[in-house]
């Protein structure tokens, strides 16, 4: 955050001095009063009246140019902070789940609200508050009596200001915490809506969201009731100075203390002054989300990070893990997994449900960090690896396969530029090249929103051809035949065929003992731990013997 405010640094300071020029231009209409009635009417001269208005014109039209530069510079600064920060927070986010934490975009909503305080009313009342004391002196300047009152009545204002902050806070900060969780659970709801629908969930959904809609509103409601009793307060104190001032003017009027052009003057001023104060309370809501938005962003950009990583020579496909525990709480999945598989070896990974297989596999691809020990690819820690490289080295099918928004070439190119020849070659290894080609419009066809436009049995074996794109040296394939027919199993069975004829070092996930028949060893996870581990053929024949026994 701090880098960021060096680059928008130049932007706020030519914005604040743009301030200064706009609000001493502002005076003109005052002066311009001032004048009227104690020259003009005196006078009774046109010419003066001509030339004073003239010159207020050209204040005016001066102000506005001003202001909108100002406005102009402030909509720099807030595109500046999406160019600084937007893609160092959603790459934090991104690299937050490897720590096994699971972020939305609140975080990048945070940018939003930041850059939509840039170039709203909140920062324009900051910036005009400032130059507060010189519309007061000035009011002093046309009657001490008329300074102190208006003097007073800023400190009343900024009083109530501090109180409104001070009893809206707690409220204000409980209705978006309850916000950002009824979000979330509707976000959850949609992405399974369908689940919802069939299993007759969606009466339990809506009155879950309900229950913490209710909590919203409460919440709100409670703002709500406090920030109008304040507002109201802050409106009558205003307008009561604004009187008084008035009816003092005219006092001082009647008695020969001041001109009448003063008393008007005075006025314009003082409604001047109290501007920023009241445009401050009513953008109070969005002070307080701007706060806790640089708040949690300064948070989430200040968190330790791995440093810079170097570029490593690229791999053979070795594959090491070294006393491996992963988990959550005090009960770990994985406790001190430790094997080893040369270049272009398969792993057949089995296990009851609740293992660690899964678990294993994020690992082994770097989407999460373990708590301790290590997972060496070329006896390289995955840690010193800059993630974008080692993500080239990398193919890895998650049980759910999730499809980007775009056609099916752009997806299997990892939404890189799309590049013909390595594609088909992906989909050739892959086994799905003729299925595409069955599509609608080929290598062409939008997937959809989540691969919505295909079958779970198409998004598989497209996110398989995904995996394979580049030519990876490991591949993790956890169930990649839960959705496959027949065909799709044979298909399968052939890419893994070409896998190893490429050198590819594979970890196959799988219940199907029949896609394990031509990995070179098997692992059986139990509890977190290694029950069994070496050839394929004597594990399975020690497996199959205990299976007999227990039955």
């Amino acid at each position: 955050m701090q880098g960021f405010l060096s680059v928008c640094k130049n932007h706020l300071r030519f914005a604040l001095v743009l301030s200064l020029i706009s609000n001493l231009l502002m005076l003109a209409v005052p002066l311009f009063t001032l004048q009227v009635f104690d020259r003009v009417f005196g006078s009774r001269s046109v010419e003066t009246l001509l030339m004073l208005a003239a010159v207020t014109v050209i204040a005016i039209v001066a102000m506005t140019y001003f202001e909108t530069i100002r406005a102009r510079l402030l909509l720099a600064a807030g595109m500046d902070l999406d160019k600084a920060i937007g893609h160092q927070v959603l790459s934090v986010l991104l690299d937050e789940v490897g720590r096994g934490h699971r972020n939305d975009v609140a975080n990048l909503r945070d940018v939003a609200t930041l850059r939509g305080f840039l170039t709203g009313n909140g920062i324009v009342a900051l910036f005009d508050a400032p130059w507060v004391p010189i519309f007061m002196l000035l009011i002093f300047m046309f009657h001490p009596l008329l300074g102190v009152l208006g003097l007073l009545s800023s400190v009343i204002l900024f009083g109530l200001a501090w109180l409104n902050e001070k009893i809206t806070r707690a409220p204000t900060q409980e209705m978006m915490q309850q916000a950002r969780i009824s979000a979330r659970f509707i976000d959850g709801a949609v992405r399974n809506a369908e689940v919802a629908r069939a299993m007759g969930m969606s009466g339990d959904i809506i009155r879950r969201w309900e229950g913490g809609n209710e909590q919203v509103i409460g919440a709100q409601t409670q703002l709500g009731l406090q920030s109008t009793a304040l507002n109201g307060v802050i409106r009558f104190v205003r307008l009561a100075a604004q009187l008084t001032q008035t009816g003092v003017g005219a006092w001082l009027v009647l008695h020969n203390e001041m001109g009448a052009g003063a008393m008007v003057a005075s006025g314009m001023i003082l409604a001047r002054a109290f501007a920023p104060v009241e445009s401050a309370v009513s953008s109070w809501k969005g002070f307080v989300e701007t706060r806790e938005a640089y708040r949690r962003i300064t948070e989430l950009l200040d968190r330790p990070s791995t440093g810079q990583s170097l570029n490593l020579p690229a791999p053979l496909g070795q594959v090491s893990a070294e006393k491996l525990v992963m988990g959550w709480g005090e009960r770990p999945v994985l406790k001190g997994i430790s094997f080893h598989l040369a270049a272009g070896e398969s792993l057949g990974l089995i296990g009851p449900s609740g293992a660690g297989k899964s678990t294993l596999a994020r690992l082994l691809t770097g989407v999460w960090k373990p708590f301790s020990g290590t997972v060496r690819l070329d006896g390289a820690d995955l840690a010193q690896w800059p993630r974008d490289d080692l993500g080239k080295h990398i193919g890895y099918l998650p049980q759910d396969v999730e499809l980007f928004p775009g056609s099916v070439a752009e997806n299997i190119a990892r939404l890189q530029r799309v590049d013909s020849a390595a594609v088909i070659i992906a989909a050739q290894m892959a086994g799905v090249h003729e299925l595409i080609l069955a599509l609608p419009q080929g290598y062409q066809t939008d997937v959809g929103e989540n691969g919505m436009n295909l079958s779970a049995g198409q998004r598989q074996r497209v996110g398989l051809a995904r995996t394979v794109f580049g030519s990876p040296k490991l591949i993790v394939l956890d169930e990649p035949n839960a959705n496959l027919d027949h065909d799709g199993e044979l298909a399968l069975a052939q890419s893994l065929q070409r896998m190893r004829d490429a050198r590819m070092t594979v970890v196959i996930i799988s219940h199907r003992p029949s896609i394990l028949s031509s990995v070179d060893k098997i692992m059986v996870l139990r509890a977190g731990v290694i029950e069994k581990f070496g050839a394929r053929g004597e594990v399975m024949a020690l497996f199959s013997q205990a299976q007999i026994k227990q039955n």
